[in-house]
């Protein structure tokens, strides 16, 4: 039936119809069965009433959300925030003119766009609280019928006007034209009382039949407009669908919020869920993710390749984004606004670079968004050979890294040496860091932020935490253990500094992975957590390798280089036989043995823990006390003077060796004793051991 009424003249009629006052909740009905006797609606034609209106109401939301879009977007376009686009993004007049309406909407920044979507939320919850007014009084009427004085009466009319409808339905079929409002009292006449009507059409039962009918079309008309709100809704999140994705987070929010405020209102008024827009939301929000994910994946890997492995000062932002992970109450109580406070906190716009000075961010932009900062993933690389760092914080307009001067870095660094320490504490505990360790830590506060404002997405994110940090540990282990730095960053060598500072990365990351969990997991449904908790343990378990490997690799360094000294070792013994060696010191061989051993010491014990320094010469220790005890009893040492100079370098190396830092003692409380001493008892007595 074609909508040939308007939603207020129908409204109207429904209303004045039953003769009803509707204030403030309040119903009043007076004289039912005149209204049901006198009413145009009398004959069951109701719910056809009912059927236009929804139709009607429907058409109506569609025009009222296109008429607001249309007047708006001009409003909107010739006021953009300029700081929203890039150079050469925005082609368009300041009018907007030559446009295409998607094309327009497409131009709008995200504040404006929110705006937008705040207008047509007023709009659609103005048309559907009317709507639900009339819902809500006609179902007064309907389901107040029973007990009335006149209930009787009015049971009588509805079965009237249901047998009105079959007969109007019959004679439609055979080709007969009805008025759609005309009564047909002539045509039906009230069925007898007396027993002669069946239960099918009794009175009762055509109006528990009628009622039904009257109630259906009643709920449907409100959730027809709730749908049609949706759906353009829907359409207007769909133009901008490769847009939303690459937003910051907080202003992908403020789209995201407001939608879901939409839905929620919308939804208690219709009274039905609205797995349309939820469904396109859901969507959106995850391809904001991936797309967040990627980006930072690939910034990730061009600053590992970038890494040159030398120490920076760590800038307090950064340290305040550790103490957020272990202080969380804003986070894990919901609280909105404090959480947000977090997140600009976490956010500093200054970062340390590679030479050991800090770039800052323009200041001027986060004043003018209090929540506003440049994620990570938002610097992207022009050149990985001729560009040497990429700041933390900082995207220029074309998203190309500026290199800046290491002179005016460290000018800076000195002018905010109050805001910056040498190590990151964490557990009480202080880590030595490289650039892209306080990348990644940047990284893992945006993934929270992620995970905290989109917990429908929190599974999502936990796998993209779990998949960001197996890259870095893997690619940590290609670039130092496996040497690969000396390619893409152009190191000469991997040295003991390099491995010391990877070591303390990686062991950072790793005191760190049960704290992100805890956080990220606050949000993850039950049914996923057992199979996400193994994923991310293992996570922890592979950079707890990846540590020792490390330390490993040092010990090696060590025996390496001993071996390459107790190769030279033959020919200075010969020497040792010849008239005119008077030489009083220690041989080259444990003056230089000695010197390495001294230099690694002070190395490993500036930057590594002192547990996992003491570790390390612990295994050094012992490889020195058997691989020299094992050289020197291979020596021929039957001359005195041979005798006399071993026993000189006996003596040096194991003083060296007694200052090891490896909190081993003897039984006779001698630090690191070893083979080497019983090698000099033997040859030498126990009064020179």
């Amino acid at each position: 039936m074609q909508c040939m009424y308007s939603t207020d003249f129908l409204e109207t009629l429904l209303l004045s119809s039953f003769k009803i006052e509707y204030c403030y909740g309040h119903v009043s009905v007076f004289d039912l069965p005149l209204i049901w006797e006198n009413s145009e609606i009398y004959n069951a034609k109701l719910p056809s009433v009912l059927r236009i209106y929804r139709d009607t109401l429907t058409a109506d939301m569609k025009t009222a959300i296109k008429t607001a879009v249309a007047e708006l977007l001009p409003i909107l376009v010739a006021r953009p925030l300029e700081s929203d686009f890039t150079p050469g993004e925005r082609t368009v007049d300041a009018d907007g003119g030559g446009l295409s309406l998607a094309s327009k909407l497409r131009s709008l920044s995200s504040e404006s766009f929110v705006q937008l979507l705040g207008a047509i939320f007023k709009i659609v919850q103005a048309h559907l609280v009317r709507a639900a007014e009339v819902k809500k009084a006609i179902e007064w009427i309907m389901c107040n019928l029973d007990g009335h004085y006149a209930a009787e009466s009015v049971a009588a009319a509805i079965a009237v006007g249901a047998a009105a409808a079959e007969t109007l339905q019959e004679s439609d079929i055979q080709g007969s034209s009805v008025p759609s409002f005309l009564p047909q009292r002539s045509s039906v006449k009230v069925p007898s009382s007396q027993g002669k009507t069946n239960d099918a059409v009794s009175p009762s039962n055509m109006s528990r039949n009628f009622r039904a009918d009257v109630l259906r079309e009643n709920a449907e008309a409100v959730f027809a407009a709730c749908d049609a709100a949706h759906g353009r809704w829907a359409k207007l999140l769909g133009v901008r669908a490769l847009l939303h994705p690459k937003l910051r987070l907080q202003e992908f929010l403020s789209i995201y919020n407001i939608t879901q405020e939409f839905i929620t209102a919308t939804e208690k008024i219709g009274g039905r869920l609205g797995y349309s827009i939820r469904g396109t939301l859901q969507s959106q929000a995850k391809a904001f993710v991936d797309f967040q994910h990627e980006m930072r994946m690939t910034k990730i890997k061009a600053v590992l390749d970038q890494e040159t492995w030398v120490e920076v000062d760590v800038p307090d932002e950064f340290q305040a984004i550790v103490a957020s992970f272990f202080s969380s109450e804003a986070l894990i109580s919901g609280d909105l606004d404090d959480a947000q406070g977090i997140m600009t906190t976490r956010y500093g716009e200054e970062v340390t670079s590679n030479d050991g000075s800090i770039l800052a961010d323009n200041e001027a932009q986060n004043a003018q968004h209090p929540l506003g900062r440049r994620d990570s993933g938002e610097i992207s690389l022009q050149n990985t050979v001729q560009v040497k760092y990429a700041p933390l914080a900082e995207a220029t307009e074309s998203n190309k890294v500026d290199v800046t001067s290491a002179q005016s870095n460290n000018t800076n660094a000195k002018e905010r040496g109050k805001l910056a320490s040498q190590t990151l504490i964490c557990g009480g505990v202080g880590y030595h860091m490289v650039n892209c360790g306080l990348i990644l830590l940047k990284m893992l506060s945006e993934y929270i932020d992620m995970n905290n404002f989109l917990p429908a997405l929190s599974s999502e994110v936990v796998h993209r935490v779990v998949e960001i940090l197996k890259f870095f540990n893997t690619r940590t282990c290609q670039l130092v253990l496996g040497a690969g730095a000396m390619q893409v960053s152009g190191l000469k060598s991997i040295t003991s500094k390099h491995l010391a500072l990877a070591s303390q990365v990686i062991s950072f990351t790793h005191a760190i992975i049960p704290e992100i969990r805890r956080v990220l997991f606050l949000k993850v449904p039950e049914i996923r957590k057992l199979l996400l908790l193994s994923e991310i343990d293992r996570v922890a378990q592979d950079y707890k390798v990846h540590r020792d490997e490390i330390h490993t690799k040092l010990v090696q360094i060590m025996r390496e280089r001993l071996l390459v000294h107790l190769r030279g070792l033959p020919q200075i013994v010969e020497s040792w036989n010849r008239p005119e060696d008077a030489d009083s010191q220690p041989s080259q061989f444990a003056r230089s043995l000695i010197k390495e051993v001294g230099y690694l010491q002070r190395v490993l014990s500036r930057t590594l823990h002192e547990v996992d320094v003491q570790a390390i010469f612990r295994q050094v220790v012992i490889i020195f006390h058997s691989q020299i005890s094992e050289a020197f009893s291979r020596l021929d040492i039957s001359t005195p003077q041979v005798k006399e100079r071993l026993h000189r370098d006996v003596k040096h190396i194991l003083g060296c060796i007694r200052s090891l830092p490896t909190d081993n003692l003897s039984k006779s409380g001698t630090p690191n004793w070893g083979l080497l001493d019983e090698f000099l008892i033997q040859k030498f007595g126990a009064e020179a051991g």
